[in-house]
């Protein structure tokens, strides 16, 4: 992606015009100037969770991927996988024997060679610890070291594994011995890191607004040739007033969302760009299973009614499209045709059924969603309108999702919440994602935060990989059956809209595009500083 999709704003507005984005040009004579080469990124969430490549699953992939290389890259204009530490690759014909090519010459931040030994010690120690999306690699049987450039992966089964290759989570390539005979996870979690990216950590203060420094890597492979910006400062602003505020006074290079109203003012002011485009990110409703009121199905179908889904298309104002099912469009398994409407009678009547709502006992519910977004705020907002005509309170709180989440995990089910608002996008190009992750059964609880522990939809999602390498239609047939059950049969979520991307980020800001298959994430090496 970075080396063919990146050529400077023509490119940019190209492939925006291609994609369905807008990008609006701002006037040479209006262009802020950059500060001392560095790139800063506005995030309204805390930025880092987990240091470690191959356990981290967070907010943390902003910074990561310009730490870190995979040995592939997703390209959303081939819709494959693209070179990055692998120049190139082959498969047997029966899609089970992969082999890799690397780079000549390339260096991890700790001076030691990115060769095919380190490759395979880096996905093996992934694959061993078993954590975050570490599941990519599940279908690797043995890797072998076929010559210092060369390694060869022979799969238990069929899988695309150049796109595996690509995935925005697990598939980091690193140093695993950078911390020599000490822990290495302990070593990650100091704020270190052992990748060869254009970036490596400058400075990490967990818990501070100016969170975290990344400064350039002299011997990164890409080069330094040309103009770059040698240095990215990551910083939490959840007011997205202020964060609006500090990119108009040139304090910031780039805001990570902004709400609609803020959007349409970026777009007529001068010295600001915009960009929107569609993403494979959705927003997801999750509803508590296994405690609370919220066990009862009736009361999960009921919630599912309340929410005003065209409404709140209608209020994003471009930041959010009509979601059908689970899966985005442009993903397989994305299920046309499967919208979600709002229907007040319909839940009036299933909260009678349990005994609650209008003219009966009073429902109280508890539900947690990300601080400092206000597309989140906006549907806990009109939620807690509706479901109060019902005769249910919603108690509602934000937080950073660092401690949204930890509630969520909580041993103890009595701490956790009845509803759970987060957003959620796949792990690399495919919707398997969504349903490994968020609705398979899981001890200990990690993403899985509808509890839901159901043997027959576990065995479903089970079979999907070897369906889609050996039968894709039996797979979108899979796929939909299951979108089905957990929307409409188990009602464990609702999928209020898929996003739109609205960024904003300053005019002599040059080269800057959006990636769906990694969200949030700016590339920064492949960006031009201005004057």
């Amino acid at each position: 992606m970075r080396r063919l999709l990146v050529l400077g704003v023509m490119a940019v507005l190209a492939l925006a015009g291609c994609g369905g984005g807008e990008v609006r040009e701002i006037s040479a004579a209006n262009l802020p100037s950059t500060k001392d080469s560095t790139f800063v990124y506005l995030s309204n969430l805390d930025v880092v969770t987990d240091w470690d490549p191959a356990s981290s699953y967070s907010n943390e992939i902003m910074s990561m991927q310009n730490v870190y290389d995979s040995l592939t890259m997703y390209n959303p204009r081939t819709r494959r996988a693209a070179p990055r530490l692998a120049e190139r690759w082959q498969s047997a014909s029966d899609g089970k024997v992969w082999t890799f090519t690397l780079r000549s010459g390339v260096v991890f931040h700790t001076g030691r060679p990115v060769d095919a030994a380190a490759v395979k010690a880096s996905v093996e120690r992934t694959k061993r610890m078993g954590a975050g999306a570490a599941y990519i690699w599940d279908s690797v049987q043995q890797i072998t070291v076929k010559d210092p450039l060369t390694v060869e992966f022979r799969l238990k089964y069929a899988a695309p594994l150049d796109l595996i290759a690509s995935a925005d989570y697990a598939a980091y390539i690193y140093d695993t011995q950078a911390a020599g005979a000490g822990d290495l996870k302990k070593w990650f979690q100091a704020g270190r890191d052992a990748g060869s990216g254009p970036y490596t950590v400058a400075n990490w203060k967990k818990g501070r607004e100016k969170e975290l420094v990344l400064r350039a890597f002299d011997r990164y492979w890409g080069g330094w040739e040309g103009p770059h910006y040698r240095n990215i400062e990551f910083r939490v602003t959840p007011d997205l007033n202020r964060a609006y505020q500090l990119l108009l006074r040139g304090e910031a290079s780039y805001v990570q969302r902004l709400n609609p109203a803020l959007y349409r003012r970026a777009r007529t002011t001068a010295g600001v760009r915009t960009l929107q485009v569609p993403s494979f990110q959705n927003m997801l409703v999750l509803f508590n299973t296994a405690s609370g009121p919220l066990t009862d199905v009736r009361l999960r179908k009921a919630v599912q009614k309340a929410i005003d889904y065209d409404g709140l298309i209608t209020a994003l104002k471009g930041a959010g499209a009509p979601a059908s099912g689970l899966v985005p469009e442009g993903l397989l398994g994305h299920t046309p045709g499967f919208p979600q409407k709002q229907d007040l009678t319909a839940a009036a009547t299933l909260l009678n059924e349990a005994g609650y709502g209008p003219g009966a006992r009073p429902l109280r519910l508890t539900l947690t969603y990300a601080q400092g977004d206000d597309d989140e705020e906006l549907l806990v907002r009109k939620l807690r309108s509706a479901l109060a005509e019902l005769n249910v309170q919603l108690d509602a709180k934000a937080m950073q999702w660092t401690q949204q989440w930890d509630q969520g995990k909580a041993a103890d089910p009595a701490k956790r919440q009845d509803i759970l608002v987060m957003y959620w996008w796949p792990d690399y190009a495919d919707a398997y994602s969504w349903f490994l992750n968020v609705f398979h059964s899981a001890d200990p609880v990690s993403f899985n935060l509808t509890y839901l522990k159901d043997r027959d939809v576990d065995a479903k999602i089970d079979r999907l990989p070897s369906l889609l390498t050996k039968d894709r239609s039996a797979a979108e047939t899979a796929y939909a059956e299951l979108q089905k059950t957990l929307i409409e049969e188990k009602a464990v979520v609702a999928v209020p809209w898929v996003s739109n991307y609205q960024r904003a980020y300053l005019g002599n800001v040059q080269g800057y595009t959006d990636n769906p298959a990694y969200p949030n994430v700016v590339f920064v090496h492949e960006l031009i500083p201005g004057g």
